[in-house]
């Protein structure tokens, strides 16, 4: 999976917002289609509502925050997220994402937009296994892809958005254990793959015994702190950031 899953801090924002999207998205020419890796299929009624806030940490200082909402609508749920990153020379660049979800954690529609050097937005529909994406950047024509998957629960993983990563750890089953597999897409990549996740168990973090899960994809790991089933923290060694949860 290119760039990881997302990688998380700054940079996946920080492209966007210098004009930098993959080359077949600047040429107009979708490319060739690609398969996710079928996933571990969730018990309905996992998500939970929640509310709450999260300090960005790059090499253990502060970069930019999010604010997000996870709660039910009729019978489904909408998780809501709103990003702000400082950029390198001053300034900052904010991307919000609104994604509406099934009780079994299956996607429906995701909309994101982002606002740094330059504007860009993006719908994305999901339906059986297919997801069906218009982008939108200032200065530039629409640019549509698709995108399939071997099962309709794809799990949405975008740029500095990180309460996705709360809504994919109610998705992991904890009686069941064990290495678990989804589908992925990471919309403003317009990158699909695949990600594991394991239990490693309760781990001591600054005096709270929290539940530690691994997320693994082709060339990252990301680790996801829990007290119960909530995200407190969240961590790439690899890349010195830490998302704290206030």
């Amino acid at each position: 999976m290119r760039r990881g899953v997302a990688l998380l801090a700054v940079s996946g924002l920080l492209a966007l917002s210098a004009g930098a999207l993959p080359a077949h998205a600047q040429a107009g020419r979708p490319d060739k289609n690609r398969k996710g890796e079928s996933g571990t299929a969730p018990a309905a009624g996992l998500l939970a509502e929640e509310k709450g806030k999260f300090r960005v940490l790059l090499d253990g200082k502060p970069t930019g925050t999010e604010e997000f909402q996870i709660s039910p609508s009729g019978n489904q749920w909408i998780a809501r997220g709103s990003t702000e990153v400082s950029l390198p020379g001053g300034g900052s660049a904010q991307v919000t994402g609104t994604l509406k979800l099934n009780a079994d954690g299956a996607p429906v529609r995701y909309e994101w937009s982002a606002q740094g050097q330059k504007k860009a937005s993006a719908t994305v529909e999901f339906e059986g296994g297919i997801a069906r994406m218009e982008l939108r950047m200032e200065g530039s024509s629409p640019f549509t892809q698709e995108f399939r998957f071997d099962s309709p629960r794809v799990v949405v993983l975008d740029n500095n958005l990180y309460h996705h990563y709360a809504v994919l750890a109610r998705l992991y089953d904890p009686n069941t254990k064990g290495t678990q597999t989804f589908p992925v897409l990471i919309p403003q990549d317009l990158t699909p793959g695949a990600i594991t996740i394991e239990s490693l168990g309760a781990q001591e973090i600054e005096g709270a015994r929290l539940e530690l899960l691994r997320v693994r994809s082709a060339d990252l790991e990301i680790d996801l702190y829990l007290d119960g089933r909530r995200l407190v923290r969240l961590a790439v060694p690899s890349a010195k950031v830490e998302i704290v949860r206030e």
